[in-house]
């Protein structure tokens, strides 16, 4: 089996890092780089200081600080103003996987003009576009080290997934020191999406020796520290450890795929506007649960590098192992349910459980081991638990949610 493999051509990693931004962006001859934050990142001073190292090293940046949560296309509008009023000849994200993302958008709008949804999936985008530097705040997204933004269209509220390697960043700078003041939610949520992509691309059907030892290694880290940076974020051992973990789970999804999780929490995201992070975590135990059957030995090597099974213990005892060590993250990482939000959601329509129309149905991705049914068959051959039923009450509560915002 041939791979085709795609990562950041620089990779500068560790305690201080950010200082090196600057030397960063020389090294690969730019001068007048577009800065992108949030508001957030710039109120505390942190974009300021990394003006700052920019213009130490001879370039002449500019601060773009209209970054919002799971970006749209209407937010991109500002930034691509400022990028052309500077004269942009490279974008820098800094922050969570939302201003890093916006780079990535600016990067490619900037040079080929357009709107975003001409650049949706299928559509594999080669460039031209800026080059793109990520400097990631979270250790969660790993979107500084793969070919994919998610942008929502302002106008339909699809979450468009577009792809390609005009989107890779050309450089990284992850510094686990920008984690150290993340809020314990936020610091749950990324951490959890960040297994979640290890996982998935470990089971996924494009799956390859390369990404799989980085799976594991990723799944072993994050088993090893989440609960430890969730608990006393200041603990610095167990920051750098996730830190890299949540890039090389990036550099695994990208060289592989995601599967179900991701292909149910878009949706939510999208129309509810639930940090992607949050809504990965609802999810993840339950459906995690309704694939083992398609992939039992590579869940079970997941449980293995999470702590959650020995190397004695039967693929399908370590299997089950995982989604019960699942089931215990989430709960003492206080991660909500599905079920209150739908509650809340509801309105005095009666709503069927049941997904809607087939045309405005998302489809699970290509690559996930196991699919749910279409529609309850009496000749279905596979048996119901509470853990498929789960998943479609899950499946359910998304179409209500759906539905009721139309």
């Amino acid at each position: 089996m041939i791979s085709s493999l795609s990562l950041p051509r620089i990779l500068r990693v560790g305690g201080g890092a950010v200082g090196e931004l600057g030397d960063v962006v020389a090294e690969l001859g730019l001068r007048r780089p577009l800065l992108v934050t949030d508001a957030f990142l710039a109120g505390t001073g942190a974009a300021e200081r990394l003006m700052a190292t920019l213009g130490d090293a001879g370039a002449r940046p500019r601060l773009f600080v209209g970054t919002v949560p799971d970006p749209t296309t209407d937010s991109l509008g500002a930034g691509l103003t400022v990028l052309r009023e500077h004269g942009a000849d490279s974008v820098i994200g800094f922050g969570g996987g939302s201003p890093v993302d916006t780079a990535k958008a600016l990067g490619l709008l900037g040079v080929q003009g357009g709107r975003m949804r001409d650049y949706k999936a299928p559509h594999t985008n080669l460039g031209p576009a800026l080059p793109v530097i990520a400097v990631p705040t979270t250790a969660g997204s790993g979107s500084e080290a793969t070919q994919f933004t998610i942008i929502t269209d302002s106008a339909t509220d699809e979450k468009m997934l577009c792809s390609g390697p005009a989107f890779l960043p050309v450089a990284a700078v992850v510094d686990f020191e920008l984690t150290l003041s993340m809020p314990s939610r936020l610091t749950a949520d990324t951490g959890i999406d960040a297994l979640t992509h290890a996982v998935e691309a470990y089971v996924s059907r494009k799956s390859n020796p390369f990404s799989d030892s980085l799976a594991l290694n990723a799944i072993r880290a994050i088993g090893q520290h989440l609960r430890r940076v969730y608990a006393y974020g200041a603990d610095t051992e167990a920051r750098e450890a996730m830190m890299p973990a949540a890039t090389q789970a990036g550099i695994v999804f990208s060289n592989s795929s995601v599967a179900l999780v991701h292909g149910m929490s878009r949706p939510i995201g999208a129309h509810f506007h639930v940090a992607h992070g949050l809504s990965n975590a609802m999810l993840f135990p339950a459906v995690t649960a309704f694939s083992v059957p398609a992939a039992e030995s590579r869940y079970a090597d997941c449980a293995r590098a999470l702590g959650a099974a020995t190397d004695g213990d039967s693929d399908a005892m370590a299997a089950d192992r995982l989604v019960e060590a699942l089931r215990a993250l989430c709960k003492d990482l206080e991660v909500p349910t599905p079920k209150p939000t739908a509650s809340t959601r509801t309105t005095g329509s009666a709503c069927r459980p049941s997904w809607p129309s087939r045309r405005s149905r998302p489809d699970p991705p290509p690559t996930t081991p196991s699919y749910p049914p279409r529609t309850r068959s009496r000749t279905s051959t596979r048996r119901s638990t509470p853990d498929t039923r789960r998943v479609r009450n899950v499946m359910a509560a998304t179409a209500r949610f759906i539905r009721t915002t139309r």
